[in-house]
This record gives C-alpha cells, structure tokens and sequence, in this order.
C-alpha cells in the first residue's frame, strides 16, 4: 500500500490527513518512484484553503504536491533511459506528497549522485517558475532586476539565476534575510514604507524589469519605478496585477530546464535553500510554516 496525504474539505491545515491506497502502477511510458522528498509550495495551501475552487473545481478527496526525488522502482513498457534504483528528481500535478508516485518519464531527470534528497525535492517547482519568469523578462547582462520576495521558495531560485544571467539584482526581504541575499549575489533592501526610495537608492541608475513573488504594495512600487507594465510579472497576485496590467504568469516545465538546474547545482552556481523537513504525517505543520510567510527557501515533505 501506499501512503498519501489528502483532504476532503476546504479549510485550515488541520484538514490534511493521510489515506492508504494501493501501489499505483506505472503504464506505458511512465516509471513509479518511491518518494524521498516532495517539495511543498505556497500553491499547495492556496489549493488546500479552496482559493482556486470558483473556477478550477476539484473534485474530493484533493491531493498536492508538484515535485518530487526518490528512487525508481518499477517502469512501464517503452521506458528506456530509466531503470529501477535510478536516483531522479520528477515534476507533476497533484499526487507529490506520498511515498510512492507514478510519472511519465518524460517529466524525470536525474538527481545528481551528491545532491541531498531535501534540496533535490524542492527544486522542480519554484526553480522550474524562476526560469520561467527570467525568461518571460529576457533578463541578460544589461539588466538590473528587482525581485520582491527575493528570500523565498521562488525568489532565491531568481536571484541566482538572474546573476549567472549577468544581471544585477535588487531584493526586497526582511533584514533578518539580508545577509542571506547578498551570499546569493543581490542587493537587499526592506519591506514597508519607503520602498520605492530604498530601490532608488540602492540602483540610481533605474532598474530595468521586475520580478514579484508577493502581490499587493510590491505590484504598486514596481509600476511605480518603471512607469508601464511591460517588465513585469508577477507570479502571487491574480487579482491585483490584473487592474494594474501586469501579467501572472505560471511556470513552464520541461526536463531541459530541469537538467539546467542540476548542472548549475553540480558546478556550484546553485544553491538550494531548504528551511525545514518534516514528515508526511505532519503535513499540516509544513502548510502552516510556508503559511506564516517567515520562510527561507523551501520545505520539504521527508521520508520517515
């Protein structure tokens, strides 16, 4: 059996659970994976909270989790750059938090042979969302790009990233996180009051494009500081960045960007930030660190 974690009603962490199931088998071109690590986002608890019920209905129980690393343990016909004891790092929809998982092997790369099981789990998502982003802005070496939110899941992948780019970056965070921004290579500046002077000061040359990982006031200072929306994207506020002409936008997920990803971890231009790791049967309290908004980094689902 296999053990995952699930919920049958919108509402608070408390109403995650874990629920056994049979082993899933992997079909035609898929491989099945047993979970060492599964990262958990802040849209696992937008989807916990029912925030995407009006338009996108699920049907219960729901399942989360988008990214996982474990061990390959069985594959499916036609599979053939995968086989059982491989170490892999896998992207996908809503079945992440358990300790067995099916995915097509089109969507599995290979965890390199040093890399922790915690980081090679929370890689997928907010690295795959970061180059999407970058990408999105055609960030490159005459840029300089302010990342709000540069300390979290999304932002420390983008900070790093951006710099191996050759741009210069500005990120807004906590000053407890300050030290932690410039070790990655940007420039910090705090939250609240006086925001758009702060970056002014810290870039008087202006800075070029603008990267949000928060929504509300950040959307405001970054249209502010630009004057059009052109550059800007946002991957926290729907609503908001809506009437202000700014897109959203998700993230595009391919194996390519994933095995770029790992070769910049393995030459050292990578680092992945993991602030806590618990067990699957305290996924509650996972969703309720990532909900406090004080994390750096990622968190981690482990295996026990």
């Amino acid at each position: 059996m296999t053990t995952i974690v699930v919920f049958d009603e919108y509402g608070g962490p408390e109403v995650l659970h874990l629920a056994e199931i049979p082993d899933p088998e992997p079909g035609a071109g898929e491989v099945r994976i047993r979970v060492r690590a599964a990262g958990v986002q802040p849209v696992d608890c937008a989807t916990r909270r029912g925030d995407f019920a009006g338009y996108r209905p699920l049907p219960f129980p729901i399942r989360l989790g988008n990214e996982v690393a474990g061990t390959v343990d069985r594959v499916g016909d036609g599979v053939t750059g995968f086989a059982a004891g491989d170490e892999v790092i896998a992207f996908l929809s809503l079945a992440g938090y358990a300790d067995a998982v099916v995915v097509p092997a089109d969507q599995v790369a290979r965890k390199p042979e040093k890399m922790p099981w915690a980081q090679a789990g929370v890689l997928t998502a907010s690295g795959q969302t970061a180059c999407t982003a970058l990408d999105e802005l055609r960030v490159g070496p005459a840029d300089t790009l302010l990342i709000h939110a540069a300390a979290g899941g999304v932002g420390s992948y983008a900070v790093q990233l951006a710099v191996v780019r050759g741009a210069r970056v500005i990120g807004t965070a906590s000053e407890r996180n300050h030290d932690y921004l410039r070790s990655l290579g940007a420039t910090p500046v705090s939250y609240g009051p006086g925001l758009a002077d702060r970056v002014r000061q810290a870039a008087p040359q202006g800075i070029t494009c603008a990267l949000d990982a928060i929504g509300g006031e950040a959307l405001d200072v970054s249209l502010e500081l630009l004057g059009v929306p052109d550059r800007i994207v946002t991957i926290a506020d729907w609503a908001r960045s809506a009437k202000l002409g700014i897109r959203r936008i998700g993230s595009e997920r391919t194996v390519a960007k994933l095995d770029d990803l790992t070769r910049l971890w393995s030459e050292g231009r990578l680092r992945i930030e993991v602030a806590e790791t618990f067990p699957l049967s305290r996924a509650a309290d996972a969703h309720r660190l990532v909900e406090s908004g004080h994390v750096r980094g990622k968190v981690a689902l482990v295996a026990d």
